[in-house]
């Protein structure tokens, strides 16, 4: 890591190390990921590329009992293997906590004890150069003692600044203990920079909140004195003024400014509560408003990464890095933010700011941020590593880090569309505000009310569309007015359930696709495949085309052989000389229902019907042909914007009073349609080959799915008749058990979860089966009052 001067932009890695408190109960992201028993990720991460990566060798971990000596163990074999690796550490001792039992961040000597330990680590580690004593101290006294969200669990402004107050002495007087073991330590200081913008009338909040989000900086550098702000406002939330004066006789200005930028990080206040969720609503004691992400609602959209880089280079004249850049999202939109940082930065470095680094943070993925940080759910979002698998398993990401570390720009085709919050169709759920311009030079507040900010709303779990709204975009616009297409994705099966789906999805997602009809691709005729990928030129395709009818395929074995073994084996031969990528689809029906565990990957196949011998024979001949290709086994298919498959045809006979039959002996693993295709869209961008099983996690009749549907909407599930498939006497036949788990990762959430989506996405589309209840329930409601 250089600090001594300006250096090229820089790739740095992090883990998320968080240990918060909630309560008595600790929260570990280390133990959360399986990082903590995994010392291999190491070897993971720096080949990357990257030069420093941010790591914990944290207070809560390595001495959780007061005059107990530390437990060195597991931050010696991590260090030693970092130095071996070559890859500069960045030493956190504290990241979002408030220490160990015996302490908090309103305890008094909080400060001196960090402290003792941060001399503790630097004696461990003398080689040790770069320190982060205390991670985002002004987040975390929010978090902490303005919201309450985390222990102690404070909500007044005395709490908040103490709070504050301690963790910028704390690290103070740390790096001044790190300093004396090495002199050579160097303090990068890390907060999250965000930007507060409003209507005219809350100007003045806006206002304030764009001077306090500098307060951990302004403290360390000895800027608050009579006559700015943040040194009054202290005073009056109580804290004695020789506290205060404390930080400008002991400076600790930092080495390096570490920005940490989300894009929930700017926000938009606006009185006009009536336009937005409850969840919203708060105020300052003068005004009740609503505090917003500024990405949902502010016209002008984000100032962004670069542009907050600048400000924060014009007021300290600091090295600047970006120590966490990260996002929640789909497969792609993770690449469009991780690039636009990084864009940010350079431009930020053009313009002047000596920026030296981009931090890929989050590079385990992390756990429970939805709820930030206070239950233990187990809701992962993935990083540059996925690991919903055996072992870490690469993404995309991964390779555009490479690229970036190598001193190139990455190239691919979704790279070429803009980001969800740069699109106005995708990012906004409120109506489009226009926010107030600055005024001019800040003044004290003239009433002695609390400019405490609202507390701000849990973010929601994202669904299952990751943070999207329908944004169909066909071309990319470059400068000079100059249009210029991008390579599609080709979906095939145009008329079908899967392939509407994936355009649907594809759409939501901005990757520019092309849906095909067999009137524009016969996939079985070779002449007609080669014409189409030559004049398309797509980057991918996605086969949902086939022969779908498992019990006519009884009698018409040609026409299923045809479209469900000839036609993908000549497509993935046709991909497979342009390297293209493919996506194509088999069943669970390839498997014989022998086992009572749920069938893996590697599992021998036999299938007992016409459709499945011809999906067996695809799998067989595509991968032979193509052995690059990606192969997902998948089962019986739910989503809501269709009205022909099962769920929802059980739905609507009961929501109509009409019974429905449904079978008892035969388990299966069911597939909600939307999050089928989202993973196979990620699979597809991470580079995935060779066979996945995917639906979703558990197993049950179609009975017990018919039950547990109508169960979780609210419909009477008497009206189904349970019956032996024997019964119904089909012309195919169908295995008894044919659940799928996989050896390769698990990817979707449970059925349970499923279900609820595919519930919440039919409210927003008004399926037919909800609007049958709804009049079921009026006629009934007029029967009783007459």
């Amino acid at each position: 890591m250089r600090m001594d001067s300006v250096a090229p932009l820089d790739l740095w890695g992090g883990v998320e190390c968080t240990v918060n408190r909630v309560g008595d109960l600790y929260f570990d992201q280390l133990e959360c990921s399986g990082h903590a028993s995994r010392i291999g990720d190491l070897d993971l991460l720096a080949s990357l590329g990257i030069r420093a990566l941010r790591y914990p060798v944290l207070w809560e971990r390595t001495a959780p009992i007061e005059h107990a000596p530390p437990d060195w163990h597991w931050s010696d074999e991590r260090l030693a293997r970092v130095r071996e690796l070559d890859v500069t550490p960045i030493v956190g001792l504290l990241h979002h906590g408030s220490g160990p039992m015996h302490t908090s961040l309103l305890d008094p000597s909080f400060p001196e004890k960090l402290a003792q330990y941060a001399r503790q680590v630097a004696e461990r580690y003398p080689w040790v150069d770069a320190y982060t004593p205390v991670n985002e101290p002004l987040t975390t006294a929010r978090f902490t003692a303005s919201y309450g969200h985390w222990y102690p669990h404070a909500q007044d402004e005395l709490s908040f600044a103490r709070a504050l107050l301690n963790q910028v002495k704390a690290t103070v007087l740390a790096m001044r203990a790190i300093r004396e073991v090495n002199p050579r330590a160097r303090l990068v200081q890390t907060d999250d920079l965000g930007k507060t913008h409003s209507t005219r009338t809350l100007a003045y909040q806006a206002e304030f909140e764009n001077e306090r989000r500098w307060v951990t900086l302004d403290l360390l550098c000895g800027r608050l004195k009579p006559g700015v702000r943040m040194w009054h406002h202290l005073q009056w939330a109580g804290v004695p003024r020789e506290e205060v004066d404390w930080f400008a006789e002991n400076q600790c200005p930092p080495d390096m400014i570490g920005v940490n930028h989300y894009l929930t990080s700017e926000r938009f206040l606006d009185e006009r509560r009536h336009r937005y969720a409850l969840r919203t609503h708060g105020g300052n004691g003068r005004h009740r408003y609503a505090d917003v992400e500024a990405v949902r609602v502010r016209a002008q959209g984000i100032e962004g990464p670069g542009g907050l880089l600048l400000e924060c280079w014009q007021r300290f004249g600091l090295p600047l890095a970006v120590t966490e850049a990260h996002l929640s999202a789909t497969r792609e939109e993770q690449l469009r933010w991780l690039l636009e940082v990084w864009r940010g930065a350079q431009a930020a470095r053009n313009a002047g700011a000596d920026v030296r680094a981009v931090t890929a943070w989050s590079l385990l993925g992390a756990y429970d941020w939805d709820s930030l940080l206070t239950r233990a759910a187990g809701y992962y979002e993935p990083g540059a590593y996925d690991l919903r698998a055996p072992a870490p398993r690469p993404t995309a990401a991964v390779w555009l880090l490479r690229e970036l570390a190598a001193g190139r720009m990455p190239e691919h085709p979704v790279l070429d569309e803009p980001g969800w919050w740069c699109r106005p169709r995708a990012r906004l759920v409120y109506p489009a505000a226009r926010s107030a311009q600055p005024r001019g030079p800040l003044a004290l507040p003239q009433r002695r009310f609390s400019m405490r900010p609202s507390r701000p709303p849990r973010p929601a779990r994202l669904s299952h569309t990751q943070d999207g709204h329908s944004a169909r975009v066909g071309r990319a616009t470059r400068g000079g007015g100059v249009r210029h297409v991008t390579q599609p994705l080709a979906i095939t099966g145009a008329t079908g359930t899967l392939g509407s789906a994936f355009a649907r999805l594809a759409d939501l997602r901005a990757i520019v696709h092309r849906v095909t009809s067999r009137h524009d691709m016969d996939i079985a005729d070779p002449a007609s495949v080669a014409r189409f990928l030559d004049e398309t030129r797509p980057w991918a395709v996605v086969n949902t085309a086939g022969y779908v009818r498992v019990d006519d395929a009884e009698s018409d074995v040609t026409a299923c052989l045809r479209e469900n073994a000839t036609g993908p084996a000549v497509l993935a031969e046709a991909c497979a000389q342009r390297d293209i990528k493919l996506v194509t689809f088999s069943s669970d029906l390839v498997f014989d229902g022998q086992s009572r565990e749920p069938y893996v990957e590697s599992d021998r196949v036999a299938p007992l019907n016409v459709y499945g011998r011809s999906k067996a024979a695809a799998e067989e001949r595509v991968l032979t042909v193509m052995p690059k290709a990606l192969l997902v086994r998948t089962s019986a298919f739910f989503g809501p914007w269709d009205e022909h498959n099962f769920v929802t045809i059980a739905l609507r006979h009961l929501a109509e009073g009409l019974p429905f039959t449904a079978v008892t002996d035969q388990t299966i693993s069911p597939a909600y349609v939307p999050d089928l295709a989202h993973a196979c869209l990620d699979l597809l961008l991470d580079g995935e080959q060779g066979i996945w099983h995917l639906a979703n996690a558990g197993a049950m009749t179609w009975l017990e799915l018919a039950q547990q549907a109508a169960e979780m909407v609210g419909l009477d599930a008497s009206g189904i008749e349970g019956v032996p498939a024997a019964s119904l006497a089909l012309p195919a036949a169908r295995p008894a058990y044919s659940a799928l788990g996989s050896e390769r990762g698990s990817l979707m959430p449970s059925i349970d979860v499923g279900l609820q989506r595919y519930l919440h996405d039919c409210r927003v589309t008004g399926a037919s089966w909800l609007v049958a209840a709804k009049h079921r329930e009026a006629r009934s409601r007029r029967a009783r009052v007459a």
